[in-house]
């Protein structure tokens, strides 16, 4: 980031939103898990629950659900 500062206002845009949409509004502040085999877990579960509710978000429950029966 230092040789490129005017790409640090897109990255916040970016890349932090999701990890504070989580961390806040998904109430998953901190793990609740203890090794790192149980804390990986946690975390996909969590990036799973999070993308589903962004396609339920953007693409509306029935599409969804039409993409998920077709695989």
């Amino acid at each position: 980031m230092r040789g490129h500062p005017e790409r640090l206002s897109s990255r916040k845009g970016v890349v932090e939103h999701p990890f504070g949409t989580i961390k806040r509004g998904m109430d998953q502040g901190y793990f609740l898990m203890k090794t790192t085999v149980k804390v990986r877990t946690e975390l996909k579960l969590t990036m799973l629950a999070y993308n589903m509710k962004r396609v339920m978000n953007i693409v509306g429950v029935s599409k969804m659900i039409e993409a998920l029966a077709g695989c």
